[in-house]
């Protein structure tokens, strides 16, 4: 394995830190978390994640969304810095690797780091190991697959990757409230969001017309309303568009 996971028990010939090390450690996270706040803020996801890779010893980085790799195009990337022929090539197999997980694997594998090979035909920069890291975050009902590429023989720190995991969730919850709002989000009412949310929690008709005391008719017109406005055909259809979009 080119790139492996440090052992933190004796005689894993790497020394445990000391109290002199302990402050300037500190010091740096908080430097760290500080940089942070003002890419995520700012929208500048792709700063927050160059300043992740840095801290973590990463070379490249590429963040994806996992309810969008079965949709056509590249539109699960939230931000990569790798080279669009390597993730094209890599798109199948990470749908694939997902739909084969249940949904207790994909609950248990949060912030648990993995390892994978890119495939022997996938042109890898030089000097970087064909290993890839993967760490799976969650960020509301949204999960997100933080893939990592290191150079080669390169030792990882288990604490920093789930670090580095925790704070890439962060950088997304922030860079979501702030910058990646749809445009349609805005035309929506405070009925039919509250419609979309019931249907998104499995209600039916009949019982969003009990909960919010209106009628089943009217609570169809507001459903409709709904999916002429996102632009979808089904309730299923935007469910899938609401949890993109942060609306439930």
């Amino acid at each position: 394995m080119n790139a492996e996971l440090a052992d933190d028990t004796a005689g894993s010939g790497k020394a445990s830190a000391s109290p002199i090390d302990a402050a300037p450690r500190l010091s740096s996270r908080d430097q760290l978390i500080r940089r942070l706040a003002v890419a995520s803020q700012a929208g500048y996801m792709s700063a927050s994640l160059a300043v992740l890779s840095d801290y973590v010893g990463a070379s490249y980085y590429l963040l994806a969304r996992y309810d969008l790799v079965q949709e056509h195009g590249l539109d699960f990337v939230v931000s990569s810095n790798w080279s669009f022929d390597l993730v094209r090539r890599l798109e199948s197999e990470i749908a694939a690797t997902y739909s084969r997980s249940t949904e207790l694997e994909k609950c248990l594998s949060v912030l648990q780091p993995k390892f994978g090979l890119l495939p022997d035909d996938a042109d890898v920069p030089p000097g970087i190991s064909r290993q890839y890291c993967s760490l799976t975050v969650c960020v509301g009902r949204t999960r997100l697959a933080l893939m990592l590429l290191f150079e080669e023989d390169f030792v990882l720190s288990p604490e920093l990757l789930r670090e580095v995991g925790v704070l890439a969730g962060y950088c997304v919850s922030l860079s979501t409230r702030k910058a990646q709002k749809s445009d349609r989000d805005f035309e929506l009412t405070e009925r039919e969001l509250e419609c979309l949310f019931w249907i998104a929690e499995g209600k039916t008709s009949d019982e969003i017309a009990t909960i919010l005391g209106i009628s089943r008719n009217t609570i169809n017109n507001y459903i409709t309303s709904v999916m002429r406005k996102t632009a979808t055909k089904t309730r299923s259809e935007a469910i899938a568009y609401a949890v993109r979009n942060n609306l439930v």
